[in-house]
């Protein structure tokens, strides 16, 4: 590293070469009251001129003492410039060896809004930006306690990218806040551009088609991860923050779950898993029984599907196959082409094609009613949808040549699989498996706020009691007087 000399001349050159007289690097000399020369150099864009001129060129010019809160010094060129490619302006005085940043960050972004992944109809609607003060502030807001801690670290040799590790001093396991370090010190690259990167380099079953790390647009939802005892890092330019350890069970959890009546939100929790599982197979069975168990099939049922079918040219694997790509293509369409245009797409096309394809003799109505049906129900559980169209194929292909026999094969190398998994030392499918049934109470099944007095077992948090709080039993209420006004 460069150290910063004593001569003010020899540091602002030395920052000018750094970035080769870039259109955007600004450098400003002036005079301080006492007579010294003195300079600032900052970044066009990423500092805002608003703090640069009331706050500290004004305070520097009157004499009087800079009132921008959040300071720092350099000891090498690097070190300031590495500050003010972060948004914050250095200062330089003539016979001074060290350097001053100071924090004018003005990065362009968007305001706290709802977010779109994660829409509910009750509950807090603000969500995560790509301001990495913004998100961290989010988060404090949520967890007014001074046993939140969060830690920054800098990861990406040519991006720098700031990253935030958050957790609760006084609930999680010092082993987890450890692993998590150990695993962002072996980060060894040069870009770092969003929370998927970061998730790529230390998830711990890199080839699995499921992901073992979380991800929330939601500060309430982040806020009640670390409040059981996991952690959370916040990635600068993301508006996802990434929750870990991840459970399998909480890809079928909303947020919105706790703020209305136990009793539905396990309906809906049930609701979820069934979709799930129907979006997986739907497709495969269809074809396993028209195949090869078409004794299975009610006799009227039966008479149906073969008089839609009958003129058709395809096989019904093969047809099958066909509709399950065009709805892929489709899905594809809707999320890249701009939002009113895709919706259009996706809509209009499913239905005209659809209906084309059944009177043109391509594919029978039984085929598109049951990819139709799988299709939406992957939408109920859009954490999983990735894995969900991948697996569906090879359901398809297992059906199509074994029958339900090769359907029940790929559902036990599924288990297998799913049971193998782990997150930061957590088994993915607890508390299922291993069983674990103190923790079965905030799976499926949601019990009432009153009886989730445990955090989960599996993450070994400190205090294992969440609250002391007991059934309310409040009977009849505030009568008034009688008085009259």
């Amino acid at each position: 590293m460069q150290a910063i000399q004593l001569g003010l001349a020899d540091n602002l050159q030395a920052m000018q070469d750094l970035f080769h007289g870039d259109n955007d690097f600004v450098m400003r000399r002036f005079a301080l009251p006492d007579g010294r020369d003195a300079g600032i150099v900052f970044i066009d864009g990423l500092a805002d001129a608003n703090p640069i001129g009331e706050l500290l060129m004004k305070p520097l010019l009157n004499g009087s003492d800079i009132t921008i809160g959040e300071c720092g010094t350099a000891e090498s060129i690097e070190q300031a410039a590495e500050a003010i490619m972060n948004g914050d302006t250095a200062l330089f005085v003539d016979g001074y060896a060290t350097a001053v940043f100071v924090n004018t960050k003005g990065f362009p972004g968007r305001s706290v809004e709802e977010p779109q992944t994660e829409t509910v109809i009750r509950g807090p609607r603000e969500g995560f930006t790509e301001n990495f003060r913004v998100n961290t502030a989010l988060i404090r807001k949520k967890l007014k306690t001074t046993h939140l801690r969060m830690e920054s670290v800098t990861v990406g040799k040519r991006t720098n990218t700031l990253i935030c590790l958050c957790w609760l001093d006084d609930v999680a396991q010092n082993s987890l806040i450890e692993e998590v370090r150990k695993r962002l010190k072996t980060i060894d690259v040069d870009a770092i551009l969003s929370d998927g990167y970061v998730e790529e380099y230390i998830e711990d079953a890199p080839r699995s088609i499921f992901q073992t790390i979380g991800y929330t647009e939601k500060p309430d939802v982040a806020a009640s991860k670390l409040l059981d005892g996991r952690c959370a890092l916040i990635v600068d330019g993301s508006s996802f923050v990434l929750t870990m350890p991840m459970l399998f069970a909480e890809n079928f959890h909303s947020p919105e779950d706790y703020s209305i009546r136990p009793y539905f939100a396990t309906f809906l929790r049930i609701l979820r898993t069934a979709a799930f599982f129907l979006s997986l197979t739907a497709p495969a069975i269809y074809v396993a029984l028209v195949n090869f168990h078409q004794e299975v099939i009610p006799t009227a049922l039966l008479y149906t599907i073969s008089a839609a079918t009958e003129d058709t040219p395809f096989s019904s694997p093969l047809e099958t196959a066909v509709m399950l790509f065009t709805f892929e293509v489709l899905r594809e369409a809707g999320v890249r082409l701009p939002k009113p245009t895709g919706q259009a797409v996706s809509t209009v096309g499913a239905l005209v094609m659809g209906q084309a394809a059944i009177e043109a003799g391509i594919v029978g109505a039984p085929v598109v009613i049951v990819i139709a049906l799988s299709a939406v129900a992957g939408y109920v559980t859009p954490t999983v949808s990735d894995p969900l169209s991948l697996i569906r194929w090879l359901f398809l292909i297992l059906a199509s040549i074994l029958g339900g026999f090769g359907l029940m094969l790929g559902g036990l190398v599924l288990l297998t699989h799913l049971g193998s998994l782990e997150s930061f030392g957590a088994p993915y499918l607890h508390p299922i498996a291993p069983m674990s049934p103190g923790d079965l109470s905030d799976t499926i099944v949601r019990m009432p706020l009153w009886f989730l007095k445990k955090r989960p077992s599996i993450i070994h948090p400190k205090p294992t009691n969440r609250k002391n709080v007991k059934e309310p039993k409040f009977s009849g209420g505030v009568r008034g007087s009688g008085s009259e006004i």
